[in-house]
């Protein structure tokens, strides 16, 4: 009998399909995992930029994470973008509840094209209720000098 490995997405939605959950779950596919997503944002984007940002309800992240953990379950979780201080704190929350393991941080905080996707005042958050939870952290060099708070 085949084992099949599970991964929990929590992201934005790219409508261009070459970032956020799609991206993700294409990966998972090709690796030949089974995929499952909590979606935070949806986003109006293509490969030139981010026109629009809808967020979706810290609450509604949270009842999506719980959706997928009480019946499904992960073997690990890949977070993509969290744009604001109350979005870290439902997902970091849900990440303790649950017990998710293996945890990967992607700290999206811009898009390739520089449109801001993460709130200012969500870099505190971000290093206090997440960092800690994180098995591998995989910033760029924008996105780690904004961590570190130096170049």
């Amino acid at each position: 009998m085949k084992t099949y490995y599970r991964a929990l997405t929590i992201a934005g939605s790219d409508s261009g399909g070459g970032a956020g959950v799609q991206a993700d779950l294409k990966t998972f596919s090709a690796l030949g995992v089974f995929g499952m997503s909590a979606i935070t944002a949806l986003t109006a984007q293509n490969t030139h930029s981010v026109t629009g940002i809808f967020p979706v309800p810290p609450a509604f992240i949270g009842e999506q994470i719980d959706a997928v953990m009480s019946d499904i379950g992960t073997n690990a979780v890949k977070i993509g973008m969290l744009h604001s201080p109350e979005v870290i704190k439902i997902v970091a929350e849900k990440l303790k509840q649950w017990q998710c393991p293996n945890v990967v941080l992607d700290p999206v905080m811009i898009s390739k094209s520089g449109d801001k996707l993460l709130q200012d005042d969500a870099v505190a958050a971000l290093t206090n209720h997440l960092l800690p939870l994180a098995t591998v952290i995989t910033p760029n060099l924008p996105e780690a000098s904004v961590l570190l708070g130096r170049t």
